[in-house]
């Protein structure tokens, strides 16, 4: 597969299998803090941030992260405008 640079290539390497297990830190979301830009959805290498359903008004509501594909690189918590995420230690 040839890549253009710049361009934005859909997540491939976890959807079929589980990786989140082995990561050090997990990203904690404060939805009081956030302003749903969705910065984190795009940025997400793994894809495992997503959008969770509007409200009945239309209005975005927040995202959920899925662990069992989030490697805790902490991409969302770093480029976060708002500071909505907290990496803590993941509990084993």
């Amino acid at each position: 597969m040839k890549l253009t640079e710049g361009a934005w290539v859909e997540p491939a390497t976890t959807i079929d299998t589980k990786t989140g297990a082995w990561r050090s830190f997990r990203p904690v979301w404060d939805g009081e803090k956030c302003i749903k830009c969705y910065l984190c959805i795009d940025l997400c290498p793994e894809g495992a941030i997503s959008a969770l359903p509007l409200d009945e008004d239309g209005k975005k509501t927040g995202i959920q992260v899925d662990y069992d594909y989030c490697k805790g690189c902490g991409i969302c918590a770093a480029e976060c405008p708002t500071q909505s995420y907290e990496m803590v230690p993941e509990e084993k």
